[in-house]
Formats: C-alpha cells, structure tokens, sequence
C-alpha cells in the first residue's frame, strides 16, 4: 500500500496574518492511496472541477469569500491523473464529512463507493437547519454512486471508544467517530507500515491545538462558528492532543499547512517565519 499526501487547494481568507497566523493560508488535505486489492482510495476529497470552474455558483459563501485561488490542477482528479491513474480507479472514497471543502470533489470519481457515518449522510441528504444547507452542497451529495454507512460505533481502538472497519475493503482503514464540528463527523485512520496515519478532517484546524497553544483567532473564531456542537469539539481536542502522545499514531487536520508540508517532506511540523 502507498500512501500520497496532496495538497488539493488553497484558502485565503480575510484578515491575513493578523487573524490566520503564519502560514495565512488554509489547505485541502486529501490521502491518495494507491492498494493492493482495492484499487485507489481517497480519504477526502477536496472541491472538484466543476467547483473550480464555478466557486460563486458552487460553493456559496466560501466560494465567495473564502479567498479560495482558482487552481484546477490541484483537484483531485488531475493529481490522480498525474501519477497515471483514471478516474474510474478510485473506487472507495471516506470522507471525514460532508463539507463542500471536503467532498466537492466526489462527482469527479462517478463510480466510487463514498463511507462516512450515518449520522452524516442523513443530515447531508436532508439538512435540518439552514446553515446545514449552505455545508452540504447539493451538487456533491446528488453525485453520490454508492453509499455505504457507519452506526458510529465499535471497538476501542488507540484510546477512541471506537472504531470500525472500512467495509468492502481488505487493507487496513478505520473510521474513528469524532461528532461535535458537524453531526457525522469523524476521523480516518490508515495502517502505515508499525504504526497509523489519523485523518482528523475539521476535529482541529491549527495545529496549535494539539500543543496545547493558543490557536491564532482566525482559526479559533471559524471553528466556532461552523460547529454543531462546540462542547463536543472542546472535547475532542483533549481526547486528540491524549492520543498525539501514542507513538504509533501520527495526527493532522485538513487544512493546516505546516503539517501538509512535514506529511510531504516527512518531518516534524515547523512554523514558518
């Protein structure tokens, strides 16, 4: 199994250094991997063509506003274009949740399986508030080929309640529920070789958090905001900056841009000056 880390696309939003930190800059996240036997999974998707073709139309708010830079080339598809693959290899697709940022990128992959928690999926198909329909963007959900969901629930795994198995596949991929920034919402974990990688999608955005530090007020604000429940994502901080001690385990978020660059580099974390 082998695992790509890339960088699917750049936020810039308002306020720059002075609210954002340094980088001020968001990323997109997303894990390409390529399997033995089941073909490429991806762990997040990122926005996809159509997105970056039409970001006011497409993605409301964040494509207003978000500072998003127009870069095609850093979807999804063209990457995996790029290392030789077609769109039709993708096969399994785990978002941490259903976030335009996250999932925008589904209807480039028409034949993929997506997994995602139950909780999740209902409330992407059939959003109970208003700020819920403005996340789930009905392009992406309506693109879905094939679901396949989690009751959030399992075994003990890592110092988690729980965890479960990816279904259908034979390589070494958990779903670990995380609830609190949205009703569904998780984090991915990937066998790599001893030890995990834990995707942990938007459980944190600032990798500030799982030193105990003060998070830049840009981050800290945004994740207030757009929680479903901020309780609980308080409380997912601690169970993850607990679970960061684990040697075996190697944490990131979705859009931090100094632990995108130490998974490329394969280092620790360093802020840039």
């Amino acid at each position: 199994m082998k695992i790509h880390h890339l960088h699917c696309f750049t936020l810039c939003p308002f306020g720059g250094r002075a609210l954002w930190g340094h980088p001020p800059h968001m990323v997109g996240h997303v894990l390409a991997i390529e399997t033995e036997h089941d073909g490429l999974v991806l762990v997040d998707t990122g926005l996809g063509l159509d997105d970056f073709a039409d970001p006011k139309g497409r993605l409301g708010l964040v494509g207003r506003f978000g500072g998003l830079v127009v870069e095609p080339e850093r979807t999804a598809i063209r990457q995996i274009e790029a290392l030789g693959y077609a769109a039709t290899d993708v096969r399994h697709i785990v978002v941490t949740h259903f976030d335009l940022d996250h999932a925008g990128g589904i209807p480039d992959f028409p034949n993929a399986t997506v997994h995602l928690l139950r909780s999740e999926q209902e409330a992407a198909l059939n959003p109970p508030t208003f700020p819920e329909s403005q996340r789930y963007r009905r392009p992406h959900v309506q693109a879905v080929a094939k679901w396949q969901t989690y009751e959030g629930t399992g075994e003990a795994w890592h110092g988690f309640p729980a965890a479960q198995p990816l279904e259908g596949l034979r390589e070494e991929l958990v779903i670990v529920p995380l609830i609190g920034h949205s009703r569904g919402h998780a984090a991915v974990g990937v066998r790599q070789g001893e030890g995990w990688l834990l995707h942990c999608g938007d459980a944190y955005f600032n990798r500030k958090v799982m030193l105990g530090a003060r998070s830049p007020r840009g981050p800290r604000i945004f994740e207030r905001l757009v929680a479903w429940d901020y309780r609980r994502v308080l409380k997912n901080h601690e169970r993850l900056r607990e679970a960061a001690r684990d040697p075996a385990l190697t944490l990131f978020s979705a859009h931090d841009p100094t632990e995108l660059s130490a998974c490329l580099h394969h280092s620790e974390p360093q802020d840039e000056e």
